[in-house]
């Protein structure tokens, strides 16, 4: 539900627009393959993967839903605003506060009530709009095939997790809060680090099988053309998952996830149904280029440094709110967990502020993961069909505004990627330079 990753943003202290990729983590960057270097001249210059491939128009219904979402996105923005900015600012946050000290007695059973109550009051008041976004439009425009009992499921399963995890967390920054309430956003923003790494360790062993099957991949033929590529990309002892997702959905997804010992290939069965193989080795090239090249290892440096810029700028602007409306918020201080949601309604305006920076690097990183598919696979023209039918079966715009790109585009655009399929080939070309010198 979209109440439960706002929430999780507070206990991480992280930005909501600035997502870090689910790809495993490279500790180092591994040098490009040996089959990835430039061609001694041997491809042929009929090879059928030298075919461009035309960007698709975007069809009337894919237009439509892109408008829509882009709609949504602003309400969603506002929304954020708004929830966490009544609750604080009508005084009910102090009340929540004052009912779970009541019953928690201590600082730590307190912050943990608090957490429940508060999860539980925004689920519900997000519940007719995450209804309406995650049920009843997907199934409008046919992207969704879940259940109302499933998604309610999932949603309250996200709800428990989310409780669990704030319980459990939410009272260390208020502790430095506490304790350092001039440094507490420069301790938080180190401490975040090894908590990302942590839960990039435990997320694809205990949370993601909450919400769908994983099991092994049915194509056994499939699957060792997977590992052929990824031993290729010297990516060693890869496990290939299949997951379940058309019980719940017709897009399609693939992915590389987890740390060290929960290290696995993820691909959506609906990607296995959908792609031809080497369409489908193209969009695994790339999820393992973000692993060889060490992408997740950069964007948590990269969120550590804007995590830091972002609570900076909490903490001042939440001082000068709350000597401002004190009688409204009705705490006089940060370290008070009262100050849940306006830190959520900060960590948001701030997230607006900042995330286009974090979304540039994210289109960068997805473009030279384009670039490691390519290298690795010289299969440009099904990379190419690849992002068409990934561009018609997720109802995408391949070229969407430029606010788009700014504001909300974690990856470059399908018509940009396609272009780039049809035009990078230094293989083919450092060939033809040889047969002119020659």
């Amino acid at each position: 539900m979209r109440a439960i990753l706002p929430f999780i943003a507070l206990i991480l202290m992280a930005f909501g627009d600035g997502r870090i990729h689910a790809q495993a983590v490279g500790l180092e960057a591994a040098p490009m393959p040996a089959s990835a270097k430039p061609s001694t001249g041997t491809e042929s210059v009929n090879d059928p993967e030298r075919v461009p491939v035309p960007v698709p128009e975007p069809s009337a219904k894919a237009i439509e839903f892109h408008r829509g979402n882009n709609l949504l996105w602003a309400v969603d923005e506002i929304w954020a605003l708004i929830v966490p900015g009544f609750i604080a600012f009508s005084g009910l946050s102090a009340r929540i506060r004052d009912f779970s000290r009541r019953l928690g007695r201590n600082r730590f059973f307190t912050i943990g009530i608090y957490v429940v109550l508060y999860l539980i009051l925004v689920f519900l008041i997000d519940f007719p709009l995450s209804l309406y976004q995650g049920y009843y439009r997907l199934h409008a425009y046919g992207l969704s095939n879940q259940t109302f009992l499933k998604w309610l499921r999932n949603g309250l399963v996200s709800l428990g997790v989310a409780a669990i995890v704030g319980v459990c967390f939410t009272w260390v920054p208020y502790l430095l809060l506490e304790k350092s309430p001039r440094r507490w956003w420069l301790y938080t923003a180190l401490l975040i680090v090894p908590f990302l790494f942590a839960a990039m360790l435990v997320m694809p062993i205990w949370i993601a099988p909450l919400f769908n099957d994983f099991g092994p991949m049915k194509n056994k033929s499939l699957e060792q053309s997977i590992l052929a590529l990824a031993e290729k990309a010297n990516i060693q002892e890869s496990r290939v998952f299949e997951v379940n997702k058309s019980v719940d959905t017709n897009a399609v997804n693939a992915y590389v996830t987890g740390f060290l010992s929960s290290k696995r290939i993820v691909l959506w069965d609906t990607l296995i149904a959908k792609l031809g193989e080497k369409e489908l080795l193209c969009v695994m090239a790339h999820e393992m280029g973000h692993y060889v090249l060490g992408h997740v290892v950069r964007s948590i440096l990269l969120s550590s440094i804007i995590l830091l810029i972002g609570l900076f700028l909490v903490d001042r602007m939440g001082r000068l709110l709350i000597a401002r409306f004190i009688h409204l918020l009705r705490f006089d201080r940060l370290s008070d967990v009262a100050s849940v949601p306006l830190l959520m309604m900060l960590i948001q305006v701030n997230s607006l502020i900042l995330s286009p920076a974090v979304l540039a690097y994210s289109r960068y990183q997805e473009h030279e993961a384009d670039r490691y598919a390519l290298d690795l696979t010289r299969a440009n023209h099904s990379a190419g069909m690849a992002f068409a039918k990934l561009q018609k079966e997720n109802l995408g715009v391949p070229r969407p505004s430029w606010f788009y790109r700014i504001f909300r585009a974690t990856h470059p655009s399908i018509g940009d990627r396609i272009d780039f399929c049809n035009e990078y080939h230094p293989w083919i070309n450092s060939q033809e330079v040889k047969s002119q010198g020659d």
